[in-house]
């Protein structure tokens, strides 16, 4: 390692994280607020709903390595959880919808580590079917307790509705960065480090001293915490909840996401995330044709690029500024030159 090397501290690293976020949020507010139609701006609400979904999936499929395929049961537990808080809720609006938003993402993730204590002792296909059976317990359960209990609360099938709409771009843009910042400072604490080693080899990690089980639960119930958040956003976005919005499609369509955009990938699901959010709706002028258009996509993505847009590369700011710094943008691209000819 060269000690003359040139390197960024890490409050200049963090600076310059927040300038981007700051200018990146007055770009989308400048466009949402004369550039874009209604329309548009509840695609772009969508797709940051969507972001949330796909990084916190990325956690437990990415990171690590596991196969739920119950994640919009999770986010299931958070809309509703979010949505009758609000909904009776006497306090302020603002108070009302944060503390809903937590009670969501809590609510989440005491349902990740029940059902994680048991699925996470399974792996692969095992793995998917148990979270997926637990996803579908969830969405009859919401579908039925009503007629159980003896009194309407959940409202099953006619729908939850008249939810306060809280939802708005500021809002969703800031869980967004929050969802975003708290996963990639977990991932490189020596927690991520020890889920990175599970996923890599597990009984390598145990015999390291490492408690699998430990890690496995909680990485799972990260993961669902940020899906009842973004749950909770949904809600308050939509204004009507239905149990069936929540079902194995759903599920399905998150997963799709985050294996696109790149196993291990934060910046792979954003894009993904985007992208299979925006398409859909670029094409309604199709009609007929349009979810052809969209399978397709997906499966030129599987024969070209199986890893994923990005497979496993995770985009850094710092890390380029540092390159510049010392002149190594283009020295793997010279150095693998040089070794060419010297061949």
């Amino acid at each position: 390692m060269n000690k003359n090397r040139k390197t960024l501290k890490m409050p200049v690293r963090y600076l310059m994280n927040a300038v981007l976020v700051v200018l990146l949020f007055l770009a989308l507010s400048y466009m949402t607020g004369s550039m874009l139609s209604t329309y548009q701006n509840k695609v772009l609400m969508t797709v940051g709903i969507n972001i949330i979904l796909a990084v916190s999936l990325n956690v437990a499929t990415g990171y690590l390595g596991q196969l739920p395929l119950g994640h919009a049961g999770f986010m299931a537990v958070g809309a509703y959880t979010c949505a009758l808080f609000t909904k009776y809720s006497p306090l302020p609006d603002g108070v009302s919808f944060a503390i809903g938003l937590a009670l969501g993402a809590v609510m989440a993730g005491l349902f990740g580590v029940l059902i994680g204590v048991p699925a996470l002792r399974l792996t692969g296909d095992y793995l998917a079917i148990l979270t997926l059976g637990f996803g579908e317990i969830i969405r009859i359960t919401l579908n039925n307790i009503d007629d159980v209990l003896g009194y309407s609360l959940f409202y099953g099938s006619k729908g939850l509705k008249n939810i306060p709409k809280y939802s708005n771009f500021a809002n969703v843009f800031l869980c967004v960065v929050i969802t975003c910042f708290l996963i990639h400072a977990m991932m490189k604490s020596r927690h991520g480090r020890a889920v990175l080693a599970i996923r890599d080899n597990e009984i390598a990690a145990e015999s390291c001293g490492i408690q699998t089980t430990y890690y496995k639960v909680m990485a799972f119930a990260f993961s669902a915490a940020f899906a009842g958040l973004a749950g909770g956003l949904y809600a308050c976005y939509i204004g009507v909840l239905n149990p069936s919005t929540f079902g194995f499609m759903k599920s399905i369509e998150i997963l799709v996401m985050v294996v696109l955009g790149g196993m291990g990938s934060m910046l792979g699901s954003i894009l993904s995330a985007t992208v299979l959010t925006i398409l859909p709706e670029a094409t309604r002028s199709f009609d007929s044709y349009r979810m052809v258009i969209y399978s397709l996509v997906l499966i030129l993505m599987m024969i070209f690029r199986p890893g994923g847009l990005l497979g496993s590369y995770d985009f850094s700011m710092s890390r380029i500024v540092e390159k510049v710094m010392n002149g190594e943008l283009f020295h793997k691209k010279n150095a693998d030159k040089e070794g060419a000819d010297h061949e």
